[in-house]
């Protein structure tokens, strides 16, 4: 009795975890996105987004020990959160080097089928502190293309506008 007890609470606690797994990998909702980690660039000088909205990678490799972001498109709010946002390579590896601030940014339509050009939204600057930690709560003019076109990405940017940090694509 008791091992059959046991049995159906483990198989019950897995079924649960999946379907927390499972949402947290993917939109809540139709009007909201949320990247469940954020991890720093691997290859350096990658390019996201096509045309005038192609951003450039940093030239270096970044890491991350964790983040998140999130988009509600109905309030027009955007929050994200880094912590350890370092260098992976290079005489300054394990520090943000000489990076101070950073910004989110959101590249919507990133293959530009809707008009050529993927379209770029930024929060304002946050200060990145010397642990490589940084956050941004507010309020952003989100265009139609960030919720009509669903290839949209989140990056973490410098003030001159290379990116170090990723989300995830969401198709």
């Amino acid at each position: 009795m008791r091992k059959s007890l046991c049995k159906s609470l483990i198989v019950s606690g897995l079924a649960l975890g999946a379907i927390v797994i499972g949402q947290n990998a993917s939109a809540s909702s139709e009007d909201s996105l949320r990247w469940q980690s954020v991890i720093g660039i691997i290859q350096g000088n990658n390019i996201v987004g096509t045309g005038a909205g192609a951003v450039m990678g940093a030239p270096g490799p970044w890491s991350t020990l964790s983040g998140h972001a999130s988009v509600d498109f109905q309030r027009s709010k955007v929050d994200f959160n880094v912590r350890g946002l370092v260098l992976a390579a290079g005489n300054s590896i394990g520090t943000p080097g000489t990076v101070q601030q950073v910004k989110g940014t959101l590249v919507c339509d990133t293959d530009g089928s809707a008009s050529g050009t993927s379209v770029i939204v930024d929060t304002p600057l946050v200060e990145l502190d010397e642990e490589g930690n940084a956050h941004f709560d507010g309020q952003l003019a989100l265009p139609a293309v960030c919720t009509s076109e669903p290839d949209i990405a989140f990056l973490i940017r410098t003030g001159s506008g290379r990116w170090l940090a990723n989300g995830t694509v969401l198709r």
